[in-house]
């Protein structure tokens, strides 16, 4: 008997090291946030989505289009005079003084770090003369540069207005486009900061309880907070952990422990589930008769519990995870096959020899004809 059942664990271990293994996926966790999304940082793959496209209020959040817009359209050097409207005001401040002299990179960081709704104003009115034109301009940028489409800002630090709305998708686009920049990812995590101004001497400290360490977590490279009473608590964080990047956006959380109890599991969800790969361009994909191809390189976001990859006959290359959830589409290029290419050679080549055939047959016979009518012109006069 002890024989048999030795033998039964022998082929039980045989067999077991021969069945195909596949990472457990955790479910997407439960979130109390009324909306959030989840990117991969780089690819833009979507991981995670709760009415993303809902229009919704994103409170200071705003002030992240508004630093990149600066960023990319001004002067970081400038020097900027602030404003009688600037100072007043209201919310979270950095105590600009009227007549105060501040370049433009300071007053970012007093946006970003502090969440300064006067030094937001400053940067506005800076860049395009009054908060009316920098909306207008400001919009126009986020649709045409980063693709935006449930986005209308009327100000520049997210201030309520019933008109200054965004989704989760947008700002979590925003984000992703911002973080491309060093400047701004320098500013977005820095933890804290000498702030030496004329009203105000101080540290500057982040508010986002993640970013400067009050919540522990591993690898959080940015983040901003935001709150007013109609759009309740909004969150921003930016993390990776080697092995791929994240962007996480929390629209209208109740309270301030639920917005980081979400964005801590949507960040466990994406670390545990994802990966960055390079697809390499040598990889051929055939649909019908037609063959597709990557121009380059391309780095991809691979679910870890398996990938499921299908292109259609526009070249659209889908990558989705063993649930069949769609996370990111790439477009290829169709590929000239080989034999159609010296099939298309042959034939110019032809082409261009009985072209060369008829232009000497026709020369030969226009002289031919020349001569025939000088013989004939000659007989004449005779």
């Amino acid at each position: 008997m002890a024989k048999f059942v030795s033998f039964c664990m022998t082929l039980l271990l045989i067999f077991s090291s021969q069945i195909p293994t596949f990472a457990a996926e955790i479910q997407p966790p439960v979130v109390k946030s009324e909306a959030a999304v989840v990117l991969d940082s780089q690819t833009g793959a979507v991981i995670y989505a709760k009415n993303a496209n809902e229009r919704m209020y994103p409170a200071s959040l705003t002030k992240i289009a508004t630093a990149i817009y600066a960023i990319e359209k001004g002067n970081l050097d400038d020097i900027v005079t602030v404003s009688a409207n600037a100072v007043k005001a209201e919310g979270t401040r950095v105590y600009l003084l009227e007549g105060e002299k501040v370049p433009l990179r300071k007053l970012l960081q007093g946006m970003l770090i502090n969440s300064g709704n006067d030094a937001a104003i400053a940067v506005a009115e800076h860049l395009d003369g009054s908060v009316q034109q920098f909306a207008m301009h400001l919009n126009t940028y986020l649709k045409t540069k980063i693709g935006v489409t449930n986005t209308n800002f009327t100000n520049p630090n997210g201030l309520f207005d019933e008109n200054h709305y965004t989704s989760a998708m947008d700002l979590a686009l925003i984000t992703n486009y911002a973080m491309k920049n060093p400047v701004f990812a320098q500013i977005f995590g820095t933890k804290e900061l000498k702030w030496n101004g004329e009203g105000w001497n101080t540290t500057l400290i982040t508010h986002h309880r993640m970013l400067k360490g009050e919540i522990p977590y591993p690898g959080i490279t940015g983040g901003k907070t935001g709150y007013v009473d109609q759009s309740k608590q909004t969150l921003a964080t930016t993390a990776e952990n080697g092995k791929i990047k994240l962007t996480v956006i929390e629209l209208k959380g109740n309270n301030k422990k639920d917005i980081y109890d979400d964005t801590i599991h949507l960040l466990d969800y994406g670390f545990h589930n994802y990966q960055n790969e390079i697809l390499p361009k040598s990889v051929q994909y055939n649909v019908g008769k037609k063959e597709f191809i990557l121009s380059k390189d391309t780095l991809i976001t691979v679910p870890l519990n398996g990938l499921v990859k299908q292109v259609n006959s526009q070249g659209e290359l889908s990558i989705k995870n063993s649930n069949g959830q769609q996370i990111q589409t790439i477009q290829l290029i169709l590929k000239t096959k080989p034999g159609i290419e010296k099939e298309h050679k042959s034939i110019v080549n032809q082409t261009t020899h009985l072209n060369a055939f008829y232009g000497v047959a026709i020369f030969i016979i226009a002289g031919a004809i020349l001569s025939l009518r000088n013989q004939f012109l000659k007989r004449s006069k005779a």
